[in-house]
């Protein structure tokens, strides 16, 4: 059986192992997105937000 301190420390410890794994995880989708995005733009297509202003109303 674990003391009592032992399961805070553990606990703690899952928490940030998850809140890293979340950390990473979202800068590889960001560095993702952008390279897509940057490969988009090569293609031609462009950010509907490059404009300034809002071209669908």
């Amino acid at each position: 059986m674990l003391s009592h301190s032992a399961f805070v420390l553990l606990s703690y410890g899952a928490a940030a192992a998850v809140l890293g794994a979340v950390l990473v995880w979202l800068f590889i989708d960001r560095a993702a997105t952008m390279a897509e995005l940057d490969r988009l733009e090569q293609a031609g297509l462009k950010r509907r937000s490059a404009s300034g202003g809002d071209e669908s109303r």
